[in-house]
């Protein structure tokens, strides 16, 4: 008896001196200012020690779990993909990719949007199927890749090497004009006699993707649907088009390819939730969608919450935001904001525009002249430079520290004048807290957890990232 006691004595004072330990832990403490003087610095680590007794308390909580995280990042275009392989020396591009891609070296970005053909961020306008004005080519005959080959398939490419647990998602801005009502890539509608030819170009292109070794998670059947364009490649594509294409088409023939790329709704502004219900609601075209996909430009963020009450069961992805030469002031809270906001609001992922610019915010063929990169290469320099944006940093405040797989649990968000949060658990455990100061002047708290805290501050307009396990 006396024996079992003593172990018993051992096992409580081993326990205690475990859990002790863990209440000491070190936090990692990775900050960014507004200036980008400080740009994902690590700080001096913290530990937790005994509960907060006054002041701000963010409190995490990690028994209360949410959405599954697929990644953040931006959008391979056209444009990005030139500048990346074709404008840099073999050194730069070599650092470039790594502070992109690298988990260890650079941010990690985990999520990657790629146009299927060209948007307007490109060097000029193509599909994967051009034929001269009023000639077609049903069967899809004369459809070809090759156009990707030389720079934008070998982007992607080093983008999976340097990170394979990247998620790729392809979006077309328009069919091939032989297939629309305008006989262009710019405006107009998709044929109804055109949809199975349309989801043999879709099939084709993700097979041919996937055969260069560009694996395709997620595939949307148009981006911004509700938008013609004037003077680059898009198509209107009304919802119950596209619930139809989905439901009868894209669906079928992908399954029929024996494909597993998934298909995304919608993809476009908050303004429009009713657009991904109409498809979501329909149990034949939802059995193809795991959910809805939205863009920044209109509307609340507060509509991706409305259509997960809904739609509880789908999920729902950030798949373009773009910062532009018309926001002022504060560019990285805007866009972390953006992060914390999307994330709060259940989206898996959260993907700006375009990767990278140059320093004209091009090359561009119409569309967005305004537009902001998370890499600037400014080919007016010999040799050419590269500089970093605000969007690569906070983007990567989350990027580098949340991997694919983690889930956002909970944390007290005090308010949008005060300080914004948002917190995930990693597969191996370890739990991540984005903080964004929006007050005016430094703001002192307290970050609680499992009954202890640490208490720190954040200058004005800062973002930092705790890290602990």
């Amino acid at each position: 008896m006396r024996t079992k006691y003593r172990g018993f004595i051992l096992f409580c004072f081993l326990l205690s001196f475990c859990l002790a330990e863990s209440h000491t832990q070190s936090v990692a403490v990775y900050q960014t200012t507004p200036d980008l003087k400080q740009a994902l610095q690590q700080g001096p680590a913290l530990s937790f020690a005994s509960n907060p007794t006054a002041g701000k308390i963010i409190t995490v909580d990690d028994s209360r779990q949410f959405q599954t995280i697929d990644g953040f990042g931006a959008a391979m275009t056209d444009s990005s993909a030139w500048l990346l392989e074709e404008q840099l020396s073999a050194v730069q591009r070599t650092e470039v990719m790594r502070k992109l891609f690298d988990p260890q070296h650079g941010i990690g970005i985990t999520f990657v949007r790629v146009p299927l053909g060209a948007s307007d961020l490109a060097r000029n306008h193509y599909s994967y199927d051009d034929m001269p004005p009023g000639q077609r080519d049903p069967g899809l005959q004369k459809f070809s890749i090759d156009h990707d080959r030389e720079y934008i398939l070998p982007a992607l490419r080093e983008a999976i090497k340097l990170n394979p647990s990247i998620s790729i998602m392809v979006t077309p801005w328009s069919p091939p004009g032989w297939m629309k009502t305008k006989d262009s890539l710019i405006g107009g509608q998709l044929r109804e006699d055109a949809s199975t030819d349309f989801a043999l170009y879709l099939v084709k292109s993700v097979s041919a993707f996937q055969k260069a070794g560009v694996p395709v998670k997620y595939l949307s059947l148009q981006n911004e649907p509700l938008y013609e364009t004037k003077d680059y490649p898009g198509t209107l594509m009304p919802a119950d088009q596209q619930k139809e294409l989905i439901a009868k088409y894209v669906g079928p023939a992908l399954k029929k390819a024996g494909l597993n790329t998934s298909i995304l709704a919608y993809d476009h502004n908050w303004d429009h939730p009713e657009y991904p219900e109409t498809i979501l609601a329909d149990p034949t075209a939802a059995q193809y969608v795991p959910g809805s996909a939205f863009h920044c430009y209109g509307g609340n963020v507060s509509a991706q919450g409305k259509v997960h009450e809904q739609f509880p069961d789908k999920g729902l992805w950030m798949t373009e935001c773009s910062g532009g030469t018309w926001q002022k002031g504060n560019l990285l809270a805007i866009t972390e904001k953006l992060v914390i906001e999307s994330t709060r609001q259940w989206a898996k992922a959260v993907v700006l525009w375009g990767l990278a610019l140059d320093e004209k915010n091009g090359p561009n063929s119409g569309g967005c002249a305004t537009c902001r990169g998370f890499v600037t290469v400014d080919l007016s320099a010999e040799p050419h430079t590269v500089t970093y944006s605000a969007d690569y940093y906070a983007i990567g405040h989350a990027s580098r520290f949340v991997h694919p797989g983690a889930v956002r649990i909970d944390s007290s968000d005090l308010s949008e004048d005060s300080l914004e949060t948002v917190a995930f658990q990693n597969t191996d455990g370890s739990i991540v807290l984005l903080v964004l100061n929006n007050a005016g002047t430094s703001q002192d708290f307290s970050v609680s957890w499992h009954g202890s805290s640490f208490t720190t501050s954040l200058s004005a307009g800062s973002v930092s990232t705790y890290e602990w396990h």
